[in-house]
């Protein structure tokens, strides 16, 4: 482990109970990342792989059938990861330095280990949250919680049937909003949610935002902001169903001035940054607007089937059926995956592009921050 996350793995704890010297450490901690961005176009050498997260698709399983989602269906059909092999690649991750694991699927709450998972990464001293749909979230909180689970990310897709048509399940908006419900009369705000609005053709709409913020206002969420992509190899556009056509300008300018309005009103509350509100349409409607420097240095992409990646789109480093992650982490083909991710030598994806558009200096001068 590097000194920088020895460091960081240190102070967390202390740093969740003063904000505000939080905040500033994170904005210098911004400056330093886009002075080694600008740098590392001229010097491609300054990037070496400093992975500080790990994502963990621990099932391809998945009890929805969402419009253009794979999973469940044709990408790693029938695959999920064994409760040793995640914990083996735990202990590597950790004493790697990374210092966050997001378990994953497929619907990784329908893995009846993730409660063991989640304890042993706290007890590594790693953050620990999953990526869910949530809709099965009230029937297992409780072992959640008493693992150790304080937070976690929620795909949503839209309030009512819109809810239930994309995810071609009914009843389901029902059932997440009956498991949000769960979450905070069992544990109050020891969770912290975050609401992740899925931004395509068929949710771009100012009266579909208010709808969703009504939903942050009454469970105490947070909100982020995912746009729809079209090279995640586990999720296919099928035609123009999700794309945003450039005659829907208006309406997309329309939803990204509201969610900068959002963003005004309740910064605590509004995860993304201004500059990638801001950047939306252009996002969206423009292939070239996300050809910006990529930082999925500092990620692991771990698929159902043991597959390991730089990111879940791209860079197979090895398999967690043939070796020990410790034995895949900073070979020659990881610092080489690393550059070539910078480089963008890979499909353009939305991949963190709020995290990648803070650190280029060029979209912050041009939408400010």
């Amino acid at each position: 482990m590097n000194l920088t996350s020895r460091l960081l793995r240190a102070v967390r704890p202390w740093l969740r109970r003063h904000d505000a010297l939080k905040r500033f450490l994170q904005s210098q901690e911004q400056r330093v990342a886009r002075l080694r961005h600008d740098f590392a176009q001229r010097f491609p050498a300054l990037i070496r792989p400093t992975p500080r997260q790990i994502t963990i698709a621990i099932t391809a399983a998945c009890n929805l059938r969402c419009i253009g989602c794979r999973y469940g269906r044709d990408f790693m059909v029938g695959e999920h990861l064994d409760v040793q092999t995640v914990l083996d690649c735990l202990d590597d991750a950790a004493a790697a330095g990374v210092a966050t694991a997001r378990f994953y699927g497929g619907e990784p709450l329908l893995h009846r280990d993730l409660p063991r998972m989640i304890a042993h990464a706290k007890r590594l001293g790693m953050d620990a949250y999953v990526t869910t749909n949530a809709t099965l979230l009230g029937d297992r909180i409780d072992e959640l919680h008493a693992a150790g689970l304080r937070w976690l990310t929620i795909g949503f897709y839209g309030v009512g049937q819109a809810y239930d048509s994309y995810t071609q399940r009914e009843g389901h908006f029902d059932k997440l909003q009956r498991s949000l419900a769960t979450v905070r009369s069992r544990c109050g705000d020891a969770i912290a949610m975050q609401m992740n609005y899925m931004l395509s053709r068929r949710s771009c709409h100012v009266d579909d935002v208010r709808a969703a913020w009504k939903l942050v206002e009454q469970y105490d969420l947070h909100l982020g902001v995912d746009p729809v992509s079209r090279t995640i190899p586990f999720f296919r556009v099928p035609g123009d169903e999700l794309s945003i056509p450039p005659e829907m300008r208006p309406e997309l300018l329309a939803v990204a001035a509201e969610f900068e309005r959002l963003k005004t009103l309740r910064p605590d509350r509004v995860v993304p940054s201004r500059t990638f509100l801001r950047m939306l349409p252009a996002l969206l409607l423009e292939d070239a607007a996300s050809r910006i420097p990529c930082d999925a240095y500092e990620l692991l992409w771990v698929g159902a089937d043991g597959t390991v990646q730089l990111c879940d789109v791209a860079f197979p480093l090895g398999s967690l059926k043939e070796k020990r992650l410790r034995d895949i982490l900073f070979t020659e083909k990881h610092c080489r995956a690393a550059r070539d991710g910078f480089a963008l030598k890979c499909p353009t994806c939305m991949c963190k592009i709020d995290s990648r558009i803070r650190r280029h200096t060029a979209s912050v001068r041009q939408h400010g921050q």
